[in-house]
């Protein structure tokens, strides 16, 4: 069977010292890193343009360091997400946005994280979708959304979100509002309770459960077992999905991804 969707497994970022002792081949230099974790992943969430957007050459220095099929998720500028006024934002969101061309093949979802504090409103939060463009230079836009405050939890925001076709991030974090309805055309999680005392992050049980959460979402299913809002499924169908593993215990990450895409090659 031809699939017209595909499963992605990876990390938050690159640089980080502990990888070095359990990622990284000893004597790797640290400007190789990227090159070397694109290799065993295929993909990386770029947090750090959450603190400041980044040049055009250095988005396509880092695109250039990557292998054919390889794709970024970054996470936008939180300037853009606090303002006071989303509905002002969208200067903000077109400087940004403007500069990702760079990444030319290599650019997968925008993440626009809203941090708890921000309640829904839904005028406003509406009026900020209507700013995100739906393409940068020649290339489709995807972009996902992830809200931590508790007022996000309810029917309003996720017929906003289906209606405008916008993904929303599923964590199993429990600092944050978790819910997985699919509103998108893709699936974008942040697995975030790797386990210092598992050498792969998660037990093998647990990666057995999301790669089949992973296959369902991708064949056009949802799992049963996850919380949603609302009981009424979206539309089956194909779907990307993104795993990635962000915190918990960080220094875990890469060893969670890779024995999850191991997972999901056995039995695909």
């Amino acid at each position: 069977m031809t699939r017209t969707a595909e499963i992605r497994c990876g990390i938050g970022g690159w640089t980080y010292a502990p990888w070095r002792s359990n990622f990284y081949p000893k004597g790797l230099v640290q400007r190789r890193e990227l090159e070397h974790a694109s290799r065993q992943l295929d993909t990386i969430e770029i947090n750090g343009t959450w603190y400041g957007a980044q040049k055009p050459a250095t988005y396509a220095k880092w695109a250039s360091e990557t292998p054919d099929g390889f794709v970024f998720s970054l996470k936008a500028p939180r300037y853009t997400t606090a303002a006071r006024k989303l509905a002002a934002s969208a200067a903000a969101i077109a400087d940004f946005i403007g500069d990702l061309d760079a990444f030319g093949d290599r650019l997968g979802p925008v993440l626009w994280q809203f941090e708890r504090g921000r309640a829904f409103d839904r005028d406003d939060f509406a009026a900020f979708l209507t700013h995100l463009p739906a393409t940068v230079g020649t290339r489709t836009l995807r972009h996902v959304l992830e809200v931590r405050d508790p007022s996000f939890r309810c029917a309003e925001f996720i017929a906003l979100a289906r209606a405008e076709r916008r993904p929303i991030v599923f964590t199993d974090s429990p600092e944050h509002p978790s819910f997985a309805d699919v509103t998108g055309d893709f699936v974008y999680l942040r697995l975030m309770r790797a386990r210092t005392d598992v050498a792969s992050g998660y037990p093998p049980a647990e990666l057995r459960s999301w790669a089949r959460r992973a296959r369902l979402w991708r064949d056009g299913g949802e799992p049963d077992d996850l919380p949603r809002v609302l009981d009424v499924p979206a539309a089956k169908k194909a779907r990307n999905v993104f795993v990635y593993f962000i915190n918990g215990a960080k220094e875990r990450a890469p060893h969670a991804a890779m024995a999850l895409r191991a997972q999901l090659q056995s039995t695909s």
